[in-house]
Parts: C-alpha cells; structure tokens; sequence
C-alpha cells in the first residue's frame, strides 16, 4: 500500500498541503520520498533552463512495504531515462509471469521496456505498448507514470477501481493526482476505472492546454477497435438460460473452492517479512487480519485461510460494534449496547464454529466497541478520507470501517468476565466485499427474479459488477488505508470473477429453487441469495455459517440512522 501525490504546474513545484501530507503518511509509514522534473518550453534542448518556462513536475509517494525482503522506496526512478514511477497497489502477475518479491520494480520495468527506444519507432507506437504493458497486469493497483523519453505521463486505476486515486478539477495549465484529499479548496473526483489517461507533455511544455487522452477498456469479445485500447480481463456475464430451474452441481462448488482458495494463497503469504521478519512471532502477533462480522462472505474467507496458513500463525478476527442513541438510547445502564449490535452476535457465533472446525488455531477475536462520543469526534476524518462520496450511507459505512481497520479493541479471555485491551498487529486486512455483486446476495436481486426472471437477475448482477467500483472501492480504500493497512478483496481477483462470471446464474443464485426448510439435501435447505456460497461454508464444515442471513454493515454494526430514523442513506451531507 502506498499513497501517491503528482501535481504538474508552469509557474512552481507545488506540493502536498501539510495535511494531504500527513494523510498521504497515515497510508505509507515506512517512507516518502519527493522526486521534482523540470520540462523545459523546448523539451528537446539540452539545458534545464527556468526562464524559458515550460513545466514543473512534482512526484510524491509514501509506502507501506508489504512485500519483498527490503523496504522499496518510491517515487521510483531510472537514471538512464529519467522516467519515473508512483506505484500503489499490487501486481500478482504481469502477463503470464507471477511476481514474486516487490511488485513496483517488476511494474517499472514492464513499462520502461514499452518506451524503449530500441523496440518501438516513434512516440505515438509508444502509447500502444504502454496500454499493452497496463493490460497485461493482474492486482489492485493505481498509478502515475512520467515515460521521460518520450514526454509522456499516464496515470490509472485498475480494471474495478479498488485502489483510490483523485483528480482534483483545476483549470486546463495544471494537473493534481493523490491518493487522498483533504477535501477542502480544490474540487476533487476519483479517476474513474475505465481505462489509461495520457498526457502529451511535449505540448504541454510548450504553453498549450494540458490535454487527456483517455484509452478506453473494452471486452475480450467486443471487436477490436482501430485506436489503442485496453483488454478487459473480463468476459461478459454468462446469459445463458435454463430450460428448468437446476441446483448448483458439486462440480461448481469445488471449483469455486479452487479458485478462491489460488485467490487467497496470493493475498495472505509472505505478509511484511522486510519489517517483521525479526519480531514477528506468530503465537504472539498476526500479519492477515479479516474484517468479520461473522457473516457468511468474511467467515468463508477465514475458513479457507485456516488451511493456508500455519496452524501456529493467529489470524485476528475484527469485530466493530457502535452505540447508537437512536436504537440504544433507552437501554437499562447494566446492558452493553455493544452485545446487542447483530453483527457482534453473529460475530461470536461464527467465531465459536470456527474454533470447533479448526482445531489448534488461535483466532484473536477482538471486540471493537465504539461509544457514540467517539463517532462523533472522528466524524469530521471520515469525511476528509470518504470525500468525494457525501452521502449519509457513504458515512454509515466508512464509520464502521474506520474504526474496524484501526484494529483497537478488547479480548475476552477466559473466564469470559477477563478482558484485556489489544490492537491487532496485522498489515493486511481481508474483505469480503464483492460476493454479494457477484452471486446474487441482496434482496434487490431477488426482486429482479421475481418480476422478470432469471433474464431481470441477469441484468440487476451486470448492473451491480458493473459500478462496484464507482461505489464502493475507492471509499474503502482511502477509510481503511487511513490505519496504515492494506485491504485486499479475494472475491475480486481476476480469475476468480473470470469463473463467477461464466457460470450459469442458477449455479450462483438459484431464486428458480426456493428454500425448503425442511429438507435434508443441502442445496435444497439453504436459501437461493449466494447459494453456491453458502454449500461451499457446509462442505467446509460451517452449517450455522451457511444459513446465517445477509445483513448490511450500517444495519450490523449500528452505525446507520444514528439521530434519527427519517434518515435516506441517498441523503447528501452538509
């Protein structure tokens, strides 16, 4: 995890603000480093000469080292090119090559080899490899790159948006880029994740408009169009229909069991060893925390990650519970409000089937209570770190993972009236997020079923995929990065959404079969929302897990409709 800062300006070198600073540093602990490139009005004369005008350059990134044997420190630079590269996120394979060890070198590289001179005959062709270069790479990422010997500057989000990265709105003369904003002055609005930005900086140099050349994304099976642009690592959504409702086979269940787990192996091993590698001790500290809230999607994930990691490594369970005056506000004083939120009883519950089924295991549940004094003191951070979402859904959800990724909280020991305070030692946060998009698990999807079938399913599931990003992703990433942790989404790698996408639909969400409570075949017994799901939790041991009903984190954790009920969550903030 990183936090990137670019800024090109024809008058001076313009910086982060100090507090843009400080939460470009909330992001990446471990480093920041200043790079600063002056581009002459002629960008082909030899001598950097101020007076002549021309553009000032300004790269900013701080990091958070999660991977490799050392701390990499950015904004990287190549001393024969001058080419420069602001790097956040992960690369897991680029093209057909698995990236073991530090990913922004190998990313570096990737790209300085598309502007090589030696491979490609002039500036323009160097576009079309660069876009190349950008396809061919697999992992949550965003970035900004200065191909130096060809002046050009790209910057991007990955294919579904889940790295943050902002363009605050200036006029034609200059360009911002960050990671976070402290919503104040500029207008800001996330670079949307539909493909590479280009800028010609050669004609920028030379007092024209900055102007954005924007490569488009396009599917596997779109024809390909005479201008550059970037594959999608995506198909389109499988809409093949059934002749008559059928049960998800068993061969689909393994299958998803397959892939998720190749997703999880990539995110949970070889977690911080350049800084931990001395002190870690794995009875005693964790590297992967889940943020659970004992829900099916997150308890799935800490399932299969009990069978990836050494059974001698804690994995911490994160558990956020809020005291909300509008649900809490009579309670008799001797009543928790905390052990009333549903999500703290589901927690508790799916965290006893997990020490059952996992013997040996030490799993850290750590039970973080949030009085409603606290929330109201921090609200004016999430703010700053959600900007530009402004709704009070946005903040309903951005509370509770604030305060869970912080990772501050208590454990119950045992006896169980023992506690003590704990914070979690963990870099790396697992989210269940996207499972419910990708199989079917909100209510809306079964509405779709029931007023036009599995061809109104089908369109609602597209819909969904399709803006995750734009709604969610982005957010996420600047509230919970704001903690100095990383979160890493299995349900959205690549190859995994490859599968789920080509799956029949009554394979994932099978509303054509409703539940029948009193069954004894499983795939029958469970409900149809996330069905697949929910027989992988069963075939994993987790039967409680698999019943256990979908519950939004606002309504879970207590964090939404905190003053009054009348409250939309479309509702803008003032």
């Amino acid at each position: 995890m990183c936090g990137i800062f670019f800024s090109s300006s024809r008058t001076a070198y313009i910086a982060p603000d100090p507090s843009t600073e400080s939460l470009l540093r909330n992001r990446g602990p471990d480093s920041l480093g200043i790079h600063q490139v002056f581009i002459p009005r002629d960008a082909t004369c030899g001598e950097h000469d101020d007076a002549s005008g021309g553009l000032y350059l300004t790269f900013v990134s701080t990091v958070l080292a999660l991977r490799g044997a050392s701390v990499v420190e950015q904004p990287l630079r190549d001393d024969a090119t001058g080419s420069v590269l602001c790097w956040n996120g992960e690369a897991w394979t680029i093209g057909s090559n698995n990236i073991v060890g530090n990913d922004s070198q190998h990313v570096f590289a990737s790209l300085l080899a598309s502007s090589s001179s030696d491979v490609v005959s002039g500036r323009e062709s160097s576009i079309h490899r660069t876009a190349s270069a950008v396809s061919a790479i697999r992992g949550p990422h965003a970035f900004v790159y200065y191909d130096a010997r060809n002046s050009y500057l790209y910057y991007a989000r990955d294919c579904l948006g889940r790295r943050s990265l902002l363009r605050a709105s200036t006029s034609t003369d200059s360009l911002t880029l960050s990671s976070v904003c402290n919503s104040s002055g500029m207008k800001w609005a996330e670079v949307e994740a539909d493909g590479l930005y280009v800028v010609d900086l050669a004609t920028a140099s030379a007092d024209l408009p900055l102007h954005i050349v924007h490569i488009p994304r396009r599917l596997p099976s779109e024809p390909r169009h005479p201008d550059t642009c970037l594959t999608s690592p995506f198909p389109g959504i499988n809409r093949n229909l059934p002749s008559e409702p059928s049960f998800p086979a068993s061969g689909h269940v393994d299958e998803l069991h397959r892939n998720l787990r190749r997703s999880l192996q990539l995110r949970v091993q070889h977690v911080r060893e350049a800084i931990d590698s001395i002190d870690y001790s794995p009875a005693q500290s964790a590297r992967v925390a889940i943020l659970f809230s004992g829900g099916l999607d997150c308890t799935v994930l800490a399932r299969i990650c009990h069978d990836l990691l050494p059974v001698s490594e804690t994995i911490d369970l994160l558990n956020v519970a809020f005291q909300n005056p509008r649900v809490h506000g009579k309670l008799d004083p001797t009543v928790s409000p905390y052990a009333l939120c549903p999500d703290r009883i589901t927690g508790h519950a799916s965290h006893a089937e997990l020490v059952r089924i996992c013997p040996g295991r030490s799993w850290r549940f750590v039970e973080i209570d949030v009085a409603y004094k606290e929330t109201v003191a921090h609200r004016s951070r999430v703010m700053t770190l959600m900007h530009p979402h402004n709704t009070e859904m946005d903040l309903s959800i951005s509370y509770a993972l604030y305060f869970a990724s912080r990772g501050e909280g208590v454990l119950q020991l045992a006896p169980r009236s023992t506690t003590i305070q704990y914070s979690t030692s963990a870099h790396v946060l697992l989210s269940g997020l996207g499972a419910d998009e990708l199989f079917g698990g909100y209510q809306r999807h079964a509405t779709a079923y029931d007023r036009h079938g599995y061809t109104g399913l089908l369109d609602e599931l597209e819909l969904d995929f399709g803006r995750i990003g734009k709604r969610n992703l982005g957010r996420d990433d600047r509230v919970i990065s704001d903690s100095g942790k990383e979160v890493r989404f299995p349900f959205l790698d690549e190859g995994f959404i490859v599968l789920v996408l080509g799956l029949p639909v009554w394979a994932k969400c099978d509303f054509g079969n409703p539940q029948q409570l009193d069954s004894v075949d499983a795939a029958r017994l469970l409900e149809p929302g996330k069905r697949i799901l929910r027989l992988l939790a069963w075939q994993l041991g987790m039967k409680s897990v698999a019943t256990e009903k979908k519950r939004a984190i606002q309504f879970g954790a207590r964090t939404a409709k905190m003053e009054t009920g009348k409250t939309k969550g479309t509702q803008t903030l003032v």
